[in-house]
């Protein structure tokens, strides 16, 4: 095989469609665009979404709730993911370059999934109850 001699599968490849060119290839006169409006016209644009004025479908329907422009700053670390890491002073970068959060977090949470039977020192991380309950059970500690 050559590089000149590659062409597309048999039917794969179709001719462009040539409007204006007679009523045989069923594309005359109106060339498909229907008969008359702004959508027949040449330069007849308008916005995605316009309906001709009528209040848009997005504008009509209720809006509801809220989203948080910070809601993926603050990554949950488990218990379980504490217990895998080879050191025992754990913080935001070292979690980072263990890759168990992105690097784009601002703040890690450890939640209490999981078990943790070793122990940590745990620098500058968010815990909920349990899981402070259960890294301080462990024999750890946290530094805030």
């Amino acid at each position: 095989m050559q590089l000149n001699q590659i062409k597309p599968a048999a039917g794969a490849s179709r001719a462009k469609r040539r409007v204006g060119r007679g009523i045989g290839c069923g594309l005359g006169k109106t060339c498909g665009r229907g008969h008359k409006g702004q959508k027949s016209r040449s330069g007849g644009f308008h916005k995605v979404g316009f309906e001709g004025g009528q209040m848009p479908l997005q504008r009509r329907l209720p809006k509801r709730g809220f989203v948080s422009l910070t809601r993926n700053d603050t990554v949950e670390v488990r218990l379980s993911d504490l217990e895998k890491m080879p050191l025992d002073e754990i913080d935001l970068l070292a979690l980072k370059q263990a890759g168990v959060v992105s690097a784009a977090a601002l703040t890690a949470k450890v939640v209490k999934s999981g078990e943790i039977k070793r122990t940590v020192k745990l620098r500058g991380l968010l815990l909920t109850k349990g899981a402070r309950a259960a890294v301080e059970a462990a024999g750890g500690s946290i530094v805030e």
